[in-house]
């Protein structure tokens, strides 16, 4: 009884609800289009795992993790599998970015996110006072740099924006000065620089050059961004009704439960439905801003924040992408895209949220029964 009622005390409903009914929109969209429902029946079990997950990561009490080095074990753990990954990772459409164990795979890239939002929450936390100096600033840079450097490489770009927007977005949390922000940028400027000259393959800088002139080549570089934009047109209002979505049932809509998992919903949704999912995704980054605002120490505020970014970055890029705003990346919608790497990795960060809702909540009475 005990673990039940400290698992309540910290939970957020509509968190959850927002995350499931989003999730069971995918699983909607794959099951309209999958055939055999090979996508279906796995993102099932794996939205049943990620939720057991959640349930049980609301249960500690996460203050142990603004001292020891339990953070750090966990940054090292997963550095050492991205470098493993080279060695001994499947390679899936040009990527080597996952272990293939059979009859799962796991992308370590997914996992790095929620390990570099914690450690720059605890990083930050443990500075705020004295944020404006730049060396922090740089020290953070280079944690970010290593995971990002191991994920470009595989490559994963999609990824490594992500990685890279999630330390962007908590630098600016915790409170740089402008002055510095115009250095970051200006590094910034020098990198992408220097990797466009010797860093990007080919067909990344072809990506980025469709993204500038995106109908350009049509029947090349530009086939993928060109289709899934008459995907999301051809939804008009209401939708062409589930499993009527040609661009996808055709396959002229490649990736369509995950790359391009967007579009396929808005063909067969339409306007009303896009509004719903932008609702959800709403709720949804408003509920963990409001744990955050709330939230016992700069530790878990910055932790909150940093799983806004996450989100916020991953759902904006996918939608960019999909109505031909930005580059095709590769990247996926949080809860909505099938996936096991990346389904397990949101529920557990929404879990650690709530558990650290928890403790805010606990202090919280602590304090009113002591006034």
């Amino acid at each position: 009884m005990r673990i039940v009622s400290s698992l309540f005390r910290g939970f957020d409903p509509l968190l959850v609800s927002s995350a499931v009914i989003l999730s069971l929109l995918g699983l909607v969209t794959m099951y309209s289009f999958s055939g055999e429902n090979i996508y279906f029946h796995r993102q099932i079990l794996w939205l049943a795992i990620a939720t057991f997950l959640m349930l049980c990561a609301t249960i500690p009490d996460y203050r142990f993790m603004r001292t020891g080095n339990s953070i750090i074990w966990l940054y090292t753990v997963i550095s050492v599998a991205l470098v493993c990954i080279f060695f001994v990772g499947a390679i899936t459409l040009g990527a080597q970015s996952r272990f293939n164990l059979g009859f799962f795979s796991l992308q370590p890239a997914e996992p790095a996110k929620l390990v570099l939002i914690l450690l720059l929450a605890k990083f930050f936390s443990k500075r705020h006072v004295e944020i404006s100096q730049f060396k922090h600033i740089f020290v953070s840079g280079l944690y970010t740099l290593i995971f990002f450097a191991l994920v470009f490489l595989q490559p994963d770009f999609g990824s490594a924006i992500i990685l890279f927007s999630i330390w962007f977005g908590m630098v600016l949390v915790a409170g740089i000065s402008w002055r510095h922000l115009l250095i970051v940028a200006t590094i910034g400027t020098i990198v992408f620089s220097g990797l466009w000259l010797f860093g990007f393959q080919d067909y990344q800088k072809q990506r980025i050059m469709t993204f500038l002139h995106p109908l350009a080549d049509i029947r090349g570089t530009g086939y993928n961004a060109y289709q899934s934009t008459i995907a999301v047109g051809s939804g008009s209002l209401l939708g062409k009704g589930i499993g009527y979505g040609t661009q996808s049932k055709l396959q002229f809509l490649p990736e369509y439960e995950t790359d391009f998992v967007f579009a396929a919903f808005a063909e067969e949704w339409g306007f009303v439905g896009v509004l719903l999912l932008f609702s959800l995704f709403g709720l949804l980054i408003y509920r963990i801003l409001r744990i955050s605002i709330f939230a016992y120490s700069n530790f878990e505020r910055l932790f909150g924040a940093g799983v806004a970014v996450l989100i916020v970055s991953h759902f904006t890029i996918h939608i960019g992408m999909n109505i031909g705003l930005l580059p095709v990346t590769g990247t996926t919608v949080p809860f909505l895209s099938y996936g096991g790497s990346h389904l397990l990795t949101e529920y557990l960060a929404l879990g650690i949220l709530m558990g650290m809702n928890k403790t805010s909540v606990t202090t919280e009475r602590v304090r009113l029964a002591g006034d």
